[in-house]
C-alpha cells in the first residue's frame, strides 16, 4: 500500500491534523489523505513526530453523507444493471466481487491526488497581518517557531476557511474574534489539490480549487471559490459543503484536525466507553455499518419495484399485440390518411385566408388608434403646461398672502403700544382737564365773591346813616361765621370731586376689565365645549375608532357600504384617510396632524359620479358647510413614483416615509392634495430651524415641521395653535385623561373666570352707588352754598343807621384778589400743560389711526389675494384633473395598441406557421 502524506504542528503543546494508520481500505485512507497535508508514517501508524505521552495516533472519522448522496468517492461506484430474472444469488455475488475490487490496493494509484491542501495565506486574521503564502511539501511538513509566531493560526484559519465553526476552534465564540484589532475584515484563502478521476469536477475547477473567505467585523462571512486559473466559479456554501464531501474533509472531526485542548481533553478522560467510541467513528465501522444497513433497505425496496414492474410489463405487452392486430385490421387507413393530407393543407389556406381577413381591421384599428395617441399626447402637453402655470401661480399668490400676513402681525404689536399709550396719554389729559374745571369755577366763586365785596363796599360808603357799634359787630361776626362755614361747605364739595373722579375712574376701569373678563369666559366656554365633544368622541372612540372623525362618520361608512352593494358607486369611496394611516413614531403624531389638517377626515372618490352619490348620502348626516371634503382623484393600485422629487435627509423623515400606509389610494391622494414626500418632520424646533432657515433647505424640500406642530419655512415660521393630536393618537386613554385634565381645567378657569366677573360687577355697582350717593350729596353741598352765600349777601347788604368800618371789608377784598391772582396763575399753568397733554394725545391718535389704517388696507389688499389664491388652488385642481384624465386616457390607449399589436403579431406567426 501507497504510504500516507502527513502534516504535523509542532508548538508548547501538541496539535496536529488527519494522521492515518495504512491498514484501513483505499477509501478509508484517502478520506485521511483528503484532508490536505501528508507525511510519511511509521508501519503501526503512530506520526514520528508524536510526543511520547501519545502511544497512537487517531484515524480519521469519515464525514457523515446525506442519504441522496450516499456514493462517496472513497468508493467506486458500480454500472447500473438491467434487472433480470437472474436469482438474488447472482446479484450477490456480484455485490461481492465489487466490493473486493473496491478494497483492492490496486485503485489507490490516483486516489491521493485530491483534497490536499497546497497553500494557505492569512490577511489580518487574529494577531496577523499578513502571513503565507505557505506552499507545502509533499512528505511530512513540520511548523514550528516561537509563541505567537502564527503555529495555531494557521491551524485555526484551516478550519474556519474550509467552513468550520468558531466555537470548533475552542478560540471564541464568534468569527468576528478572528478580524485583526483595529481592522475591519480578515481573508484566508486555501488551495485544494483536484487531480486524478476523483477530481471534483475537473471540467470546471482544473487541477486545483481556491477557497477565499473573507470574514467582517460583524461575524458574518463569504466564499469565493475560484478555478485554477482565477476564475470565480460560485460563492454560495453549499458548493464548499459539496466540495468538502466529494474530498471527505471533516475540519470539525478532531481526528482530522486535533486542536490543543481537544488533546487535552482526550488524553485525561479515563472513560473506555468514549474510547470505544470514538473508534468506531474513527475507523468509521460505525458509518459503514448504517451505510450497509441503508443499502439493504433500498435493495429490498429495488426487487419489490422490479417485481411489480415486471407484471406491468406483461400487461403492457399484451395491450401492445392487441394495439397492433387492430391497426392492421384497417384496410383503408392509408386512403384515409391521403384525404386527410388534402384536408389539412385546404383547411391551412383557408385559415391563411381568414387571418388576413382578420389582421386587415386590426391594422386599421392600430393606425387610428395611433393617431389618437398623438392628440392625446398634445392635450397631455397643453395641460402639463397649464398645471405648471396654474402651480407657478398659486405659489407666487401663496408667497404674496404670506409677505402680507407677516406684515399685518408684524403692525399687530405696534397697534397694541400704541392704544395702550393713547389710553395713558388720554386719561392723563382727562385728569388736567378736570384740574383746570376745578381751578375755573373757583376762579368764578372768588370773582363773584370779590364783586359782592366790593358793592357793599361801595354801599357802605355811600350810606349816610350809621349803625350802632354793637350791631355792626354782631353783623360782622355772623358774617365772619358764615363765611368760615361756607370755605369749609367749599373743601367739602372739592374733597367730594375728587372722589367723585377716583369713583368715575374705577368705574371706567371695572368696565375694561368686565370686558377682557368677558372675552376669556366666552373663550374658555368655547374651549371647554370643543374639549367636552373630543372627549366624548374619543370615549366614544374607544369602542369604534371612526367616531374620533365625528359622530356620524360610522353611519356614513355603513350607508356607503350598502349603496355599493346595491350597485349605486362605480368605485366604493375610500376614507375618512385618517383611518388608513399609521404612524412609525407616536412623538410625530401632532406634527402630522398640523400638516394634514382637514385632509384626515377626507374622503377619496374614483370619479364625479361616485362625487355626486356620496354627497347626496353625506347631506342626510351633515348640515351645508359642514360636510368633509371629498377629492376626486383616478385610483390606482400602485403608489406612485416620487424618488426624484421627494426629499431626502439622513436624520429626518419625510410626511411619506413617516406613515405607514397600506392603502395606494389613500397614498396618491395625499401625494397629490399635500405634496407629502417634500415635507420633513424634525422633532426640536432649533434642529428645524436650523436645518430650514440657518442653512440651505434640503433639496426638494418646501416645508418642515415639528412635534409641536409649528410650520417652518426657509424665510418664515408660524407657531401651532394645537397642543394635542385628535385623530392620530394611538394611546386613546391616555388622551382622554389628558382631556379630562384639559376639561378640569378649564372648568376651574371658568368658574374663577365668572367668579372675578361676578366680583368685577358688584364692585362697579358698588363704586356706581358710592358715584350717585356723592352727586346726591354734592347736590346738597351746593345748595348750602348757595343759602350761604344768601345769607350773607343779606347781613352784608343790611344798611347801618351809622357809618361803619370798612376796612375789614376792603382787607377781605384785597385778600379775594390775591387768591383770584393765585388761581389764574394755576389756571394759566394747567392750561399749558393741558394744551402739551392735548397735542401728545393728538400725535398718538394720530399714529395709532395710521397703524389701524395700515392694518386696515393690509386687510383689504389680503381679501381680494385670498380670493385670488382660492381661485387659484381651484385652477391647478381643474388642471390636475384634466391632466390626469389625459394621462387615464393616454395609457388606455396605449394599453389598447400593445394588445392590438400583440394580436397581429400572434395572426402574422400563425400565417408563418401555415
Amino acid at each position: 500500500m501507497r504510504a500516507q502524506e502527513r502534516f504535523l504542528f509542532a508548538a508548547a503543546t501538541y496539535e496536529w491534523l488527519a494522521v492515518q494508520p495504512p491498514g484501513l481500505s483505499s477509501a478509508e485512507s484517502n478520506a485521511g489523505a483528503r484532508s490536505g497535508f501528508k507525511s510519511s508514517t511509521g508501519h503501526n501508524g503512530s506520526c514520528c513526530a508524536s510526543p511520547p505521552s501519545c502511544p497512537r495516533v487517531f484515524p480519521e472519522l469519515m464525514g457523515k453523507r446525506k442519504e441522496e448522496s450516499f456514493p462517496k468517492p472513497g468508493y467506486h461506484k458500480r454500472p447500473r444493471q438491467e434487472y433480470t430474472d437472474e436469482s438474488d444469488d447472482e446479484l450477490d455475488e456480484e455485490e461481492c466481487s465489487q466490493l473486493q475490487s473496491d478494497s483492492n490496493p490496486s485503485s489507490q494509484s490516483t486516489s491521493g491526488e485530491v483534497g490536499i491542501i497546497e497553500s494557505i495565506q492569512l490577511k489580518n486574521f487574529m494577531c496577523h497581518s499578513m502571513l503565507g503564502p505557505f506552499r507545502f511539501g509533499s512528505n511530512v511538513n513540520f511548523v514550528v517557531g516561537n509563541n505567537g509566531s502564527g503555529k495555531s493560526a494557521v491551524l485555526t484559519a484551516l478550519i474556519v476557511g474550509l467552513g468550520g465553526k468558531a466555537t470548533t476552534t475552542n478560540r471564541g465564540s464568534s468569527l468576528k474574534v478572528f478580524v485583526k484589532d483595529g481592522q475591519t475584515s480578515a481573508d484566508v484563502s486555501i488551495t485544494l489539490r483536484n487531480r486524478g478521476k476523483d477530481a471534483f469536477k475537473p471540467d470546471v475547477y482544473g487541477s486545483s480549487i481556491t477557497v477565499n473567505q473573507h470574514i467582517n467585523m460583524d461575524g458574518s462571512r463569504s466564499y469565493k471559490l475560484k478555478s485554477k486559473t482565477g476564475t470565480l466559479i460560485s460563492s454560495k456554501k453549499e458548493e464548499l459543503t459539496a466540495i468538502l464531501d466529494h474530498f471527505n474533509i471533516q475540519v470539525d472531526n478532531p481526528v482530522s484536525v486535533l486542536t490543543q485542548e481537544m488533546s487535552k481533553h482526550f488524553l485525561q478522560s479515563k472513560n473506555e466507553g468514549d474510547k470505544y467510541k470514538f473508534f468506531m467513528k474513527a475507523t468509521q465501522l460505525e458509518q459503514m455499518k448504517t451505510d450497509y444497513s441503508y443499502i439493504m433497505e433500498t435493495k429490498s425496496r429495488t426487487h419489490d419495484q422490479i417485481e411489480q414492474g415486471v407484471g406491468l410489463l406483461q400487461e403492457r405487452r399484451q395491450d401492445l399485440v392487441e394495439k397492433e392486430e387492430r391497426y392492421k385490421s384497417i384496410a383503408f387507413v392509408s386512403e384515409m390518411q391521403n384525404n386527410l393530407e388534402d384536408l389539412k393543407h385546404k383547411m391551412a389556406w383557408a385559415v391563411v385566408n381568414e387571418t388576413e381577413k382578420e389582421m386587415k381591421p386590426i391594422k386599421v384599428s392600430i393606425d387610428n388608434e395611433e393617431g389618437r395617441t398623438d392628440k392625446h399626447d398634445q392635450k397631455l402637453k397643453e395641460w402639463q403646461v397649464k398645471l405648471n402655470e396654474a402651480e407657478e401661480k398659486y405659489k407666487a399668490i401663496q408667497d404674496k398672502l404670506e409677505k402680507i400676513s407677516e406684515e399685518a402681525q408684524a403692525l399687530q404689536p405696534q397697534c397694541v403700544c400704541l392704544k395702550a399709550d393713547v389710553q395713558a396719554k388720554r386719561k392723563a389729559y382727562n385728569e388736567a382737564e378736570a384740574r383746570y374745571n376745578r381751578s375755573r369755577t373757583e376762579l368764578k366763586q372768588l370773582e363773584k365773591d370779590d364783586e359782592q365785596l366790593w358793592k357793599r363796599i361801595e354801599e357802605l360808603k355811600t350810606s349816610a346813616d350809621q349803625v350802632s357799634e354793637y350791631e355792626k359787630l354782631e353783623r360782622q361776626k355772623k358774617i365772619a361765621q358764615l363765611k368760615e362755614q361756607l370755605r369749609m361747605v367749599h373743601d367739602q364739595e372739592i374733597m367730594l370731586v375728587q372722589e367723585m373722579d377716583q369713583f368715575q375712574q374705577a368705574i371706567y376701569k371695572c368696565k375694561e376689565d368686565h370686558g377682557r373678563l368677558k372675552r376669556e369666559e366666552i373663550d374658555v366656554k368655547q374651549a371647554l365645549d370643543s374639549n367636552q365633544r373630543l372627549l366624548k368622541e374619543l370615549t366614544d372612540s374607544k369602542t369604534n375608532r371612526l367616531k374620533r372623525f365625528g359622530q356620524h362618520v360610522p353611519v356614513l361608512i355603513e350607508a356607503i357600504e350598502d349603496a355599493h352593494r346595491k350597485g349605486h358607486f362605480i368605485h366604493k369611496p375610500i376614507g375618512p384617510l385618517g383611518a388608513f394611516i399609521c404612524l412609525k413614531d407616536a412623538e410625530l403624531t401632532l406634527a402630522v396632524e398640523t400638516c394634514l389638517k382637514s385632509l384626515l377626515q377626507a374622503f377619496c372618490c374614483d370619479n364625479h359620479r361616485d362625487e355626486r352619490t356620496l354627497q347626496t348620502l353625506m347631506s342626510k348626516f351633515y348640515t351645508s358647510g359642514y360636510r368633509p371634503q371629498i377629492i376626486v382623484s383616478r385610483f390606482r393600485n400602485e403608489v406612485y413614483d416620487v424618488k426624484h422629487r421627494a426629499v431626502h435627509h439622513p436624520e429626518f423623515p419625510s410626511v411619506l416615509t413617516a406613515l405607514e400606509i397600506d392603502n395606494a389610494v389613500i397614498a396618491n391622494c395625499l401625494i397629490d392634495m399635500r405634496s407629502i414626500e417634500t415635507i420633513l418632520l424634525i422633532k426640536s424646533n432649533q434642529q428645524a430651524r436650523l436645518v430650514m432657515q440657518k442653512n440651505r433647505p434640503p433639496k426638494n424640500c418646501r416645508e418642515a415641521f415639528t412635534a409641536e406642530g409649528d410650520q417652518v419655512f426657509e424665510r418664515r415660521y408660524y407657531s401651532s395653535d394645537n397642543t394635542r393630536p385628535k385623530y392620530l393618537s394611538k394611546d386613546v386613554e391616555a388622551e382622554i385623561s389628558h382631556l379630562q385634565k384639559e376639561v378640569e381645567n378649564k372648568m376651574s378657569q371658568l368658574s374663577s373666570s365668572q367668579h372675578c366677573l361676578r366680583a368685577t360687577e358688584n364692585e362697579t355697582r358698588q363704586n356706581e352707588e358710592y358715584l350717585n350717593h356723592h352727586r346726591r350729596k354734592q347736590k346738597e353741598l351746593q345748595f348750602k352754598i348757595r343759602r350761604l352765600n344768601i345769607e350773607i349777601t343779606d347781613l352784608e347788604n343790611v344798611e347801618e343807621p351809622q357809618s361803619v368800618d370798612i376796612s375789614t371789608l376792603e382787607d377781605e377784598a384785597q385778600e379775594n384778589r390775591h387768591k383770584m391772582e393765585s388761581v389764574k396763575q394755576d389756571m394759566q399753568q394747567q392750561r399749558g400743560k393741558m394744551e402739551e397733554l392735548k397735542n401728545i394725545l393728538r400725535v398718538a391718535e394720530h399714529k395709532l389711526e395710521e397703524i389701524k389704517e395700515k392694518l386696515h388696507q393690509v386687510e383689504e389688499i389680503a381679501s381680494p389675494v385670498k380670493d385670488e389664491l382660492n381661485q387659484a388652488d381651484l385652477e391647478v385642481e381643474e388642471s390636475k384633473r384634466h391632466w390626469q384624465h389625459y394621462e387615464e386616457k393616454q395609457k388606455k390607449l396605449l394599453a389598447s395598441i400593445k394588445k392590438l399589436k400583440e394580436e397581429l403579431a400572434a395572426k402574422e406567426k400563425e400565417l408563418k406557421v401555415h
